[in-house]
């Protein structure tokens, strides 16, 4: 490929992966709506869910999100009841996020959406497992 070649949009990698991920969260909406969770406050409780506290600065790193995303949205989950935000008590900079038991109850209703969107993917599993498996080759890059 040469010349202006790489400049067309077919040729970029980047575009199917931005806008399969934009079609893919704009199928969860719906689901989530249900739940009163945007997508990116979902990502965040399913890690919270899974660890169960955790400093900001860890969950950004397993989000790839910086505290000045992560702070509002945690404001927002914490006065839903879902989260509870507290200081650490070696390090007053460190703020831990704690799900809560509220919280916990929003797994329950949560539980059924992965197989709902799966169900919403053209993809065989084995597709779907290395299409995963070459997503996170390439974001590990990034870290």
């Amino acid at each position: 490929m040469s010349g202006y070649d790489q400049l067309k949009l077919e040729n970029q990698l980047c575009f199917p992966l931005y806008a399969c991920a934009k079609e893919l969260v704009r199928q969860y909406t719906p689901l989530l709506d249900e739940l009163g969770l945007t997508y990116t406050q979902y990502i965040v409780m399913m890690v919270l869910w899974d660890q169960g506290q955790l400093s900001v600065k860890e969950l950004g790193q397993y989000l790839y999100l910086d505290s000045g995303t992560l702070t509002p949205l945690l404001k927002k989950l914490e006065t839903s009841g879902w989260v509870k935000r507290t200081r650490d008590a070696y390090d007053e900079r460190v703020v831990q996020v704690a799900v809560t038991e509220i919280g916990l109850k929003l797994r329950e209703k949560a539980q059924s959406i992965p197989s709902e969107i799966s169900g919403c993917l053209n993809l065989e599993p084995d597709e779907t497992k290395t299409l995963y498996h070459l997503l996170y080759k390439m974001l590990n890059q990034f870290k």
